[in-house]
């Protein structure tokens, strides 16, 4: 894929078999942080037992912003995932490891 189209199409699009985000997913770096953001992000709001609609309220984050980053359906910005990592008192950023 050219440069300029690495997101043209959202991070979900890359997923060559399985359900996101447990899918198996292209060569395509950005997807797989992305993937491995939403697990993250799932999995924290489920160990503190806030809804979408409680986190966005505690970090200002839209709740349809949180919605489209657990469905993979938005590459989110760096202020939304510092804005969640600070509500949450997680880390999302799963780094270069994936």
């Amino acid at each position: 894929m050219p440069q300029g189209d690495a997101r043209r199409l959202p991070p979900r699009a890359y997923c060559v078999s399985g359900a996101w985000p447990e899918a198996v997913m292209e060569e395509h770096h950005g997807a797989r942080v992305a993937q491995a953001l939403a697990a993250r992000l799932h999995t924290a709001i489920n160990e503190k037992g806030w809804s979408a609609a409680e986190l966005s309220r505690r970090s200002g984050v839209a709740r349809y912003t949180i919605a489209k980053a657990l469905a993979g359906e938005a590459w989110p910005d760096l202020l939304t995932i510092a804005n969640l990592e600070k509500a949450l008192e997680v880390d999302l950023w799963p780094g270069r490891e994936v």
